[in-house]
């Protein structure tokens, strides 16, 4: 990824962070698009979450390898939908630990990264949880804008905001 000095006004690298809701499905159509329309780039990134069984070390092992392997898998998914459905490549991040955390590292260890669009679910339909947290943090860490969006946008309504 290019650095900041060689930004071309205008095209936005968009950060969204998947997993297997809905509403991060609409965040990520909504950072292709956006992108699309203005020569920008998207990132996806996954985070793998610790276990809380953390009994036997062997099974431990096995346990995050089965789900590396399952985000990894995820991530090409959803790196096909992105180019169908925009015709971009994203660039691909897997991660292990705190998704707050790991969210805001990889925006440190990125500089090109420009934006992070993030789903909202809506009421009585999931936890928005990441939404808070990272809301919380946009005034001691954030350095980036957060796009927040509806987790029910159709893809008529994406493509009218974009």
């Amino acid at each position: 990824m290019a650095d900041q000095q060689n930004h071309i006004p205008g095209k936005i690298t968009y950060l969204v962070s998947v997993d297997e809701s809905d509403d991060c499905r609409v965040a990520m159509r909504m950072a292709a698009l956006r992108a699309r329309n203005t020569g920008g780039q998207v990132v996806l990134l996954y985070v793998i979450e610790p276990a809380s069984f953390q009994h036997w070390g062997a099974v431990s092992e096995v346990m995050v390898e089965e789900r590396r392997q399952e985000a990894e898998e995820r991530l090409q998914t959803l790196a096909a939908e992105v180019h169908d459905y925009a015709d971009i490549r994203p660039v691909l991040f897997v991660e292990e630990g705190s998704k707050l955390e790991q969210i805001l590292k990889l925006i440190d260890n990125e500089p090109d990264i420009h934006a992070m669009v993030l789903g909202c679910a809506p009421e009585g339909k999931g936890s928005n949880d990441l939404v808070q947290e990272l809301s919380n943090e946009l005034t001691k860490r954030l350095r980036i804008p957060l796009l927040i969006v509806p987790g029910n946008l159709t893809d008529e309504q994406i493509k009218n905001l974009t």
